[in-house]
């Protein structure tokens, strides 16, 4: 079957400022909540950090003819808040914008479009130490230190993310702590999530002040969630887990309003004193449903929800929807492209962006190199292909698609694992830094050139 995509859409490939740069402390950068965690024991499966990472800061030309190479129309990066303002607040780092201006025109001198996201996690320690994303006053630090990217890239970026995954950078962060900062705390990250989203809709509105035609948007990491079974605790459980995880930043960005379903769970479970959001002002709501340009979508696995808090032995007693056989990535997430499909339809019909872009997408395996040095890694060209036929699907019944960002360009520093895990469709050697392009990025170059497969 063929599937062709339609005539402007846009292929891209994508990145995080801290995952890549390296160059930790060069040219002004201070630390950010990712220095401090990785310092700390215990949290990052092999003990590494990212201070040279992929050396990007260093190879970011050489990287470009890589992305130039893989036929990319675009490539989705982020900026690293302690490198352009390493104080958090206050005055711009010159040298550390710089950077950015030399890889804007890098890109734009390639035939690259930029699409630049603000905050991809890498807060600003000092900024932590005033309490992070809980507190309120963040939300004016991050508009001042978008108004200094804007300000200096402006005049030659269109596409701008002001968030990657609120979801994360709240709940991993503040609630679980297995990302930086670390934090335990269900309310805690509650008020992280809230500010996380009240700085988008202030930062939308600064984008479009500097970027009149500017395209602006968030991304979110969605999961579609299945019920292990028809039982009512099940299907009780997956309305809890979706609302948490989908409708808890979806509602409010398109409806203007916290599912008040989810509230009320969490005050009987004993998460919040109250079943209300005391931290919510007035207008702000307002603020965070501003209209945007587009969604971004990260998409990589689906959920399958049990209530855990049944028996055992009932449990044993319910028919489980898991398929028996599920192939995994090297995170333990199953490979179900399907969910894709339901995601997008549902996104579509209930939310209704006017333009959808899957800004991440890809899946992590071991790499099986060959004597002659060809990386042959069919299962990751495999989770390509058919999570792409599942977008041409949903093109096909209508979800206004208009581009996707393979995850990633390169092995990088993957967070809690370090660099255990590989999602590029470039190899990275850490000891050399020397980039290889596997089969997969050699199989979606092909895509990109005939616009499908």
């Amino acid at each position: 079957m063929k599937h062709e995509f339609p005539a402007d859409f846009l292929w891209g490939h994508a990145t995080s400022s801290y995952q890549i740069e390296g160059a930790h402390d060069l040219d002004g950068r201070q630390p950010s909540i990712w220095d401090r965690f990785c310092e700390t024991d215990g949290k990052i499966e092999d003990k590494s950090d990212g201070r040279i990472a992929c050396d990007h800061y260093h190879r970011w030309a050489s990287d470009l003819d890589v992305i130039k190479n893989l036929n990319a129309q675009a490539y989705r990066f982020s900026v690293a808040w302690p490198r352009v303002v390493p104080t958090g607040t206050g005055p711009l780092n010159a040298e550390g914008l710089a950077f950015y201006d030399r890889l804007v025109d890098g890109l734009l001198e390639r035939g690259i479009e930029p699409c630049v996201t603000l905050y991809h996690w890498d807060l600003p320690q000092i900024l932590q130490e005033r309490g992070g994303w809980p507190e309120r006053f963040i939300v004016d630090a991050f508009n001042d230190y978008t108004e200094h990217v804007v300000k200096g890239l402006g005049d030659r970026v269109n596409m701008w993310i002001t968030h990657n995954e609120p979801w994360c950078a709240s709940v991993l962060g503040y609630e679980n702590g297995e990302h930086a900062p670390g934090v335990q705390d269900v309310y805690q990250a509650m008020k992280a999530a809230h500010h996380l989203l009240l700085s988008h809709g202030t930062a939308t509105e600064i984008i479009r002040g500097h970027v009149p035609d500017a395209k602006v948007g968030i991304t979110l990491n969605l999961c579609p969630a299945y019920s292990a079974s028809p039982s009512t605790a099940d299907e009780k459980a997956t309305r809890f887990f979706d609302g948490t995880f989908n409708r808890w930043f979806m509602d409010p960005l398109y409806k203007g309003s916290y599912p008040q379903d989810v509230i009320e769970e969490r005050h009987r479970l004993g998460q919040i004193s109250e079943p209300t959001l005391d931290y919510v002002l007035d207008g702000d709501l307002k603020t965070i449903a501003t209209p945007t340009d587009f969604l971004g979508i990260n998409y990589y696995s689906r959920a399958i929800i049990r209530d855990h808090s049944i028996p055992e032995s009932e449990n044993e007693k319910r028919t489980l929807h898991d398929p028996p056989k599920a192939e995994l990535t090297d995170m333990g997430w199953e490979v179900y492209p399907e969910g894709l499909y339901d995601l997008m339809m549902r996104v579509h019909q209930d939310y209704a962006p006017a333009s959808v872009y899957i800004t991440e997408n890809g899946a992590a395996f071991p790499d099986q190199i060959e004597p002659d040095g060809t990386i042959r890694d069919a299962h990751r060209q495999q989770y390509f292909e058919s999570h792409l036929a599942q977008l041409h699907r949903a093109i096909a019944s209508g979800v206004p698609l208009d581009g996707y960002f393979a995850w990633s360009l390169m092995d990088n520093f993957e967070w809690a694992f370090g660099y255990t895990k590989r999602f590029g469709v470039v190899r990275v050697d850490y000891d050399t830094q020397k980039r290889t392009i596997k089969n997969s990025g050699k199989w979606l170059r092909d895509v990109y050139s005939n616009n499908g497969f």
